[in-house]
């Protein structure tokens, strides 16, 4: 039999509702409908298919939010068992949801890094280690979304995405070149706060930050990955920044105006349609990587949103 995805062709949509704050058109690639929530099954299922021909009996990631999710539910999906390492600083929704994929859930250290350490540590000759997003196959496997956006016959002028650790922006540029469109301009949006990307174009190299201090913990990454860095200096990418009130302003605007629930870290992306057309401005035909997220809840954007008053 042939070998059945583990991610769903997303919609591409129209929003009037966007448009009318950004000017122009706007095109939203859902990847909110994704079966464990976000994008990241793309390239995490890609990854774990290549890895269960290669003889993994086992998987192992180090992520507490939708990496580590998408690897629990592509395990369940491939009857391969999964141990997920999370920080401290997980929530309570994200290892819920990890247990309900029947994941094996170890927690260790009070940041990414840490648990990142201890899942490297325990690795077993027979286990496959799936990276959040510093890994060729979970890029390529990412670089779909573009794929079935060139299919349905549109063609953006600038691609707005949030960034994290850097492997949906590795995707998205993937995909862009081998759809023969390597001039397609990248807004890359973070949050003040987790912004390792715009810290590095500003230094001119990676560089650490110090601590994550966002709401939007989803791109907590310290440093963004080497090649995340390395294409934005071979590939038009625009760096911006948004706050976090922002986001969050932005993904309870979609709520109403959509009916999707994403959290802050899809919403950083939103955000610069919804509030700060002035950077967008030059681009008339917008595409909107809505990544999605599985571990906010209406509450949770309720008490950040009050929080801010």
């Amino acid at each position: 039999m042939p070998e059945v995805s583990l991610h769903v062709k997303t919609p591409l949509v129209q929003s009037r509702s966007v448009a009318r704050a950004a000017g122009g058109s706007v095109w939203l690639k859902l990847e909110a409908l994704q079966p464990p929530g976000s994008f990241k099954i793309r390239g995490i299922g890609a990854a774990c298919q290549e890895y269960l021909r290669r003889g993994a009996r086992r998987f192992i990631s180090s992520s507490g939010g939708n990496a580590g999710i998408a690897v629990a539910y592509a395990g369940r999906q491939l009857s391969v068992p999964v141990l997920v390492v999370v920080p401290t600083t997980t929530s309570d929704r994200a290892r819920e949801l990890l247990d309900q994929e029947g994941a094996q859930v170890v927690v260790h250290g009070a940041s990414w890094q840490e648990a990142n350490a201890c899942a490297q540590s325990i690795l077993e000759a027979d286990d496959a280690f799936l990276h959040p997003f510093d890994d060729p196959l979970v890029w390529q496997g990412h670089a779909t979304m573009i794929d079935e956006v060139a299919e349905a016959g549109f063609m953006p002028d600038a691609v707005v995405l949030s960034v994290g650790g850097g492997g949906l922006l590795c995707g998205v540029i993937e995909g862009l070149r081998r759809n023969g469109w390597p001039a397609v301009p990248v807004v890359a949006v973070e949050t003040e706060g987790a912004a390792s990307l715009n810290m590095a174009l500003q230094a001119g190299y990676r560089v650490e930050l110090e601590s994550i201090s966002s709401i939007a913990t989803s791109l907590g990454a310290k440093q963004v990955c080497a090649r995340a860095f390395a294409l934005s200096q071979e590939h038009p990418v625009h760096s911006v920044l948004v706050s976090d009130k922002e986001a969050v302003s932005a993904c309870m605007l979609f709520l109403d105006d959509h009916r999707l629930l994403v959290e802050p870290a899809c919403g950083a992306a939103l955000a610069v349609a919804y509030q700060r057309a002035f950077e967008l401005r030059q681009f008339d035909n917008l595409l909107v990587i809505v990544c999605g997220g599985a571990t906010a809840t209406v509450e949770h954007l309720r008490q950040w949103s009050r929080s801010f008053e």
